[in-house]
């Protein structure tokens, strides 16, 4: 049976979407270091782009070409997360069990990624796209050099970037099925119901790690400049939800109230 090493390392530092989605069983060998790569393996098609291409506005989503942008855009965010992810399970030291309790929560995110990504994969090509015909960006993964410790880690993947798109999945659900693409309505729902057990999984880490401080002073000591809570809100911010997925009341007060220059969900379209 192979290793975590082996198995995570194959993900992030593999060239092509057959090593990110691989699914084999391994064991929890000792932990080695490892030094994390500037950027993860990627070639051809799905290699990083500098082009951007712009996110289409809600009204015209139900255009096959506006559908493959938004489709492609959210695989992306699904490819980086699994990366991401792999490059947690290498990094961070695991010498107890409660460490190894630790990265199997990240494996089970990771896998629950793989089938987003492969969800959106199919979608894609269903309308007559590939991944990979549209520029990849690579901003998730610059903020991971950032992360020095899992607490760093849970804060920007759990509770930043996976609890915007609680919102996010929710909100473009609602736009496709209001198109009648119930597929695509599906997909984003299966997502969202993922994204809650994954912001919970952080949750409940921080709340472990924070010692006597409040879960809201303790995420904001763990976010590495310049991301601020602002970033862990999407369009249509669904008080209700964020509380499911974080259970902690002062939380979710705090993050609905801040605001800063970020503009993403405060645009109108």
């Amino acid at each position: 049976m192979t290793s975590y090493y082996d198995f995570a390392r194959q993900i992030l530092l593999g060239e092509s979407l057959e090593d990110k989605l691989i699914d084999a069983p391994f064991e929890w060998s000792s932990w080695s270091e490892f030094a994390l790569p500037s950027t993860p393996g990627r070639i051809g098609k799905i290699s990083f782009s500098q082009n951007k291409i712009k996110f289409p506005r809600k009204e015209n989503l139900n255009h096959d070409d506006k559908k493959a942008v938004a489709l492609h855009s959210f695989a992306n965010h699904e490819l980086l997360a699994i990366e991401m992810m792999a490059a947690a399970l290498l990094v961070y030291p695991h010498h107890d069990e409660d460490s190894i309790r630790f990265k199997r929560g990240i494996l089970t995110a990771l896998k629950d990624e793989q089938k987003h990504l492969l969800l959106y994969i199919d979608r894609l090509n269903e309308l007559g796209y590939e991944f990979g015909d549209f520029p990849l960006n690579d901003f998730f993964w610059k903020q991971m050099p950032k992360l020095k410790t899992p607490a760093q880690y849970v804060a920007i993947m759990s509770l930043t970037f996976e609890a915007a798109n609680l919102d996010f999945a929710q909100y473009y659900s609602q736009i496709f099925r209001g198109f009648g693409d119930e597929k695509t309505a599906t997909i984003l729902e299966t997502v969202l119901e993922d994204e809650i057990s994954h912001v919970q999984f952080g949750a409940h880490w921080l709340k472990k790690w924070r010692e006597d401080k409040s879960l809201w002073q303790y995420y904001l000591d763990c976010l590495p400049f310049p991301l601020t809570p602002a970033r862990g809100k999407g369009l249509g911010f669904d008080t209700s939800l964020h509380m499911k997925a974080v259970g902690d009341q002062e939380f979710i007060h705090k993050l609905s109230e801040y605001e800063d220059n970020f503009l993403v969900t405060k645009r109108k379209s």
